[in-house]
């Protein structure tokens, strides 16, 4: 089956060049040319990954990613011009799952898109249902409950929440975390990728994120679920 592919983008070039390298790449591509108008694109056509430029007019990127990703676990990739980190940790704070800065490679985009796809359908086919503490994960259903109430997550999060109560109380360290998001090709130089995505988990997942009870903090190495109390 054919993925669909929105890009969004307020320079034409950017969108001409992309619309022509993705399709001959054998996907199906959808665009706009503003935020406003991509929301619309997104919500008619359901892609099944969306490239979305931060800097828009009429709607950012950041108010796209927020008010999109409220309504669904598409996977989105972040185009951004700046070279500074804020930037970056910015879209992937609202919710994002992966960016590129500009100037880039339109090979390594593509590489990434497959590889945000690949997650998306895997998480959607996998029947395993994780339960420990209050936490209920269903990857087949690609629900998350705490207590019985459901909680959305964007696809990065659900994904590093399933590796982790898959098995608690083991320490996974930041590469293999990435590794299991399918980004350590490409993210290595970004160390605060996985950081960012605990840190919004614990925001939506833990009663008090300050002190978290379900994913702990393993100085030096990186994270792990924690083993129920008997």
């Amino acid at each position: 089956m054919v993925k669909k592919i929105l890009v969004v983008d307020d320079n034409p070039d950017i969108v001409n060049m992309l619309k022509a390298y993705l399709s001959g790449e054998g996907f199906q591509v959808v665009t706009a040319s503003n935020g406003q108008k991509a929301l619309h694109v997104a919500r008619s056509e359901k892609p099944d990954c969306i490239v979305l430029d931060m800097m828009m007019p009429k709607m950012r990127g950041d108010e796209f990613i927020r008010v999109y990703s409220a309504e669904s676990d598409t996977p989105i990739l972040v185009l951004t011009a700046k070279v500074d980190e804020t930037d970056k940790v910015l879209g992937l704070e609202l919710g994002a799952d992966d960016y590129v800065t500009k100037p880039f490679s339109p090979r390594e985009l593509s590489a990434r898109i497959k590889a945000l796809i690949r997650r998306s359908v895997k998480s959607q086919t996998e029947s395993e249902i994780y339960r420990s503490a209050d936490i209920t994960l269903d990857k087949l259903g690609h629900l998350v409950e705490i207590a019985g109430q459901p909680v959305d997550l964007t696809p990065s999060e659900f994904d590093l929440l399933a590796v982790l109560i898959s098995t608690p109380g083991r320490t996974y360290s930041r590469t293999e975390l990435l590794e299991s998001l399918g980004e350590s090709t490409y993210l290595e130089s970004f160390d605060r990728t996985v950081d960012v995505h605990i840190h919004n988990l614990r925001e939506k997942i833990e009663p008090d994120p300050a002190n978290p009870i379900y994913i702990q903090t393993v100085y030096g190495t990186g994270y792990r679920f924690a083993r129920e109390r008997k």
